[in-house]
């Protein structure tokens, strides 16, 4: 059996059921109450848990501090993602290039096309590295830099870029060379690289509009921020993915 948009279970109750095996994308289980439950083996991969607005109890545990550290500890630099000035910053983003360039090499020393294989229908590792392409250009150089065409054509759109009516045209489809997506990919973390070597502290505090929703006011602060969230949290899918990739299940 399969639900799917525009399904609605709100406010549905499973007593005795079993849900065991069952995979739930983009769902949204805030506030769900689960009581006498088996979890052994669950997994939960939440990336909005930790935006410090959410709690996740266990057993009457807030385990989302516990989360959020260990994830600092597997990632190094990650815990730097939310500095507050030009100088923090620009170490922050030194310590993401260097993180994802690593996972570029790892990437090279597998065998050939690995950077395609799709891990239970996720983005491939050139998709995510396209994503991030794409977040570059939403977050500075259309919201910050003010870019008429911002969208680099190798950008990869998220879902709700494309269940949102936007204009998919700029983007190319299809599987382009690996090459030029780390090319594309290079030339903006450079961009980021330059935006920050000469930002103050008065830039980081322009107010711009959210390229998402122009009513909600950002700062170029905030814009930044939401840059190196999406640097560390898609490293974190694609070193997952790389890692069933090396013990040989994509499912």
């Amino acid at each position: 059996m399969n639900f799917s948009h525009p399904d609605d279970l709100r406010g549905a109750t499973f007593t005795d059921v079993s849900l065991r095996g069952a995979r739930f994308t983009r769902a949204n289980f805030s506030g769900v109450v689960m009581r006498a439950v088996e979890v052994g083996g669950t997994d939960i991969d939440a990336p909005w848990l930790l935006d410090g607005r959410n709690t996740l109890l266990v057993n009457g545990v807030d385990v989302t501090p516990f989360v959020d550290a260990e994830l600092d500890r597997r990632f190094p630099g990650r815990a730097e993602r939310r500095a507050q000035d030009p100088d923090g910053l620009r170490a922050a983003w030194a310590k993401a290039e260097t993180a994802w360039a690593a996972a570029v090499e790892r990437v090279a020393a597998l065998p050939p096309g690995t950077q395609d294989v799709s891990v239970d229908g996720e983005w491939s590792f050139a998709q995510t590295v396209r994503h991030l392409v794409m977040a570059t250009d939403t977050w500075l150089g259309k919201a910050v830099l003010g870019r008429e065409k911002p969208y680099h054509p190798l950008g990869m759109p998220n879902a709700e870029y494309e269940t949102d009516g936007y204009d998919l045209s700029v983007f190319v489809s299809g599987v382009p060379p690996y090459a030029d997506v780390l090319a594309a990919r290079a030339d903006r973390t450079a961009m980021v690289r330059d935006f920050l070597a000469t930002a103050t502290p008065e830039d980081l505090a322009v107010v711009r509009a959210n390229p998402w929703g122009p009513e909600h006011p950002e700062t170029t602060l905030s814009c930044l921020h939401t840059i190196l969230e999406e640097e560390w949290e898609h490293l974190r899918y694609a070193t997952r993915d790389l890692d069933t990739i090396t013990r040989g299940s994509t499912s």
